[in-house]
């Protein structure tokens, strides 16, 4: 999939268009795509995602996201889009006039502008649907998507995880819910204990849930194991050592080797429980022991 950060950047032939966040690329998202997809079929052009970096309603209301940058780009590029424009989506870029943002459509020479049917763009929300007309012979608008009577949009995922529920959450978003980051330097008190984690760096704003999780962890396939592993995780900030700082460590089931500097996915597939401070390191190790069966029995049927 060819990415650009402006409509400028890319060749100057007609396209079909959805515009969104795309936060999370959830069921709804997934649905703009197929029918972004199916309307580039029809006119035989690219299909092009434009979509912002953040997500506006992180820099608009200060929230979490669902997904950085690279693992939107890897999901749309997975779910079959053609061409992502990802702007940086600024103070300044959200205070242009709507007409701004209008001429960085006429450049993609749209046949088709697929959106949410309450889109709406530039300073005060001030366009929406009809002002797309004006830039496109069709627009297409799908109203919010649902599951089992229940609203699928980023914010409600989010509050999934905010109570742990990554089953929920994973429901909405077509697949479990995952974070990607780079194994760094912790203070190794898993280690010392019987339990080594691996301590992993996602970038700051991630949301991330809280507690004990049965999880799987993908890696590089030549690492021991073939990069794909069961585990534990624990999110939170260690209570029973007074942790100040919020961490994401896992506990990878039979694996013995380093993977420090070593990129990981990690997907959530069930909650074991909640963060909680123990009376000292005994019966962390207790309750981590317990937490170890109960993840193994949670994934006994994943491959």
């Amino acid at each position: 999939m060819k990415t650009y950060v402006s409509p400028g950047q890319r060749p100057d032939t007609a396209t079909v268009v959805a515009i969104g966040s795309f936060d999370g690329v959830h069921l709804g998202h997934q649905a703009l795509i197929a029918q972004l997809k199916a309307k580039a079929r029809e006119h035989r052009v690219p299909s092009v995602v434009y979509t912002f970096d953040p997500p506006t309603r992180v820099l608009t209301q200060g929230v979490e996201f669902l997904s950085t940058l690279p693992e939107k780009l890897d999901l749309l590029g997975r779910y079959g889009v053609d061409e992502t424009i990802a702007a940086s989506f600024t103070p300044e870029f959200a205070s242009r006039p709507k007409e701004a943002f209008l001429d960085d459509l006429r450049q993609l020479r749209p046949r088709t502008v697929v959106v949410g049917e309450d889109f709406h763009f530039g300073r005060g929300r001030a366009g929406g649907v009809d002002d797309l007309r004006r830039v496109a012979p069709e627009v297409v608008t799908l109203p919010m998507h649902q599951l089992g009577g229940e609203d699928i949009k980023s914010t409600r995922i989010r509050e999934y995880l905010r109570a742990g529920d990554v089953v929920g959450a994973g429901r909405l978003l077509g697949r479990h819910y995952d974070a990607q980051g780079v194994v760094v330097q912790g203070d190794r008190l898993g280690r010392t204990i019987g339990w080594p984690t691996a301590n992993i760096r996602v970038p700051d704003g991630k949301a991330l849930p809280l507690g004990v999780f049965a999880v799987v962890a993908v890696g590089d396939p030549a690492l021991e194991g073939g990069g794909r592993w069961h585990g534990m995780a624990n999110v939170g900030f260690r209570p029973t050592v007074n942790g100040q700082d919020r961490r994401f460590e896992v506990h990878l089931f039979d694996f013995s080797g380093d993977l420090y500097g070593q990129e990981l996915q990690v997907k959530f597939f069930a909650h074991l429980r909640g963060e909680q401070k123990f009376s000292g390191l005994d019966e962390l190790k207790a309750q981590i022991a317990r937490d170890a069966q109960a993840a193994r029995e949670a994934l006994k049927d994943v491959r």
